[in-house]
């Protein structure tokens, strides 16, 4: 289980993104940070999900916001993905769970009858100083871009 919590700060971390880049959470001080968590590129719900989050980035960047996704697939896989979907943010690769264990969102789900581990969806919303503001844990896709928004527009007033 994570062992972070609303108002506290992010630890620093470190994982390899789209366009050959290795990210760093402080890599972003002095601007907000959306990370959602999905299970697998490709797949219907994980790209309804960037489709939406792709569709607002004015609204994110008026904000002053970046948007990070995540999941276990590989960056060439998530290179794919992002051209695909012409997602004009970047894409990190977990494949080792080190950023899906400190958010904590690994669960045990079922999948055709089977209990499998997966990436339960969730959002965290951190601020410009790195500390974590908001959280949604089992995402429904549906509304769920105006409810971060909103609560950017709450963090920004």
């Amino acid at each position: 289980m994570t062992t972070l919590s609303i108002g506290t700060a992010v630890p620093d971390f470190e994982a390899a993104a789209t366009g050959g880049k290795t990210l760093t959470l402080s890599d972003f001080l002095g601007k907000n940070v959306v990370i959602y968590f999905y299970p697998k590129d490709n797949t219907p719900g994980c790209t309804q999900e960037g489709i939406a989050f792709r569709d607002h980035i004015d609204e994110f960047n008026a904000f002053n916001t970046v948007i990070l996704g995540v999941s276990r697939d590989s960056v060439k896989v998530h290179e794919g993905f992002k051209c695909k979907q012409a997602f004009p943010f970047d894409l990190l690769s977990d494949q080792d769970e080190t950023l899906c264990n400190l958010f904590g969102v690994i669960k045990m789900k079922n999948m055709y009858g089977k209990q499998v581990r997966g990436i339960e969806r969730s959002t965290f919303l951190i601020d410009e100083q790195g500390v974590l503001r908001h959280e949604w844990r089992g995402v429904k896709v549906k509304n769920h871009i105006a409810e971060v928004l909103q609560e950017l527009k709450i963090l920004t007033q």
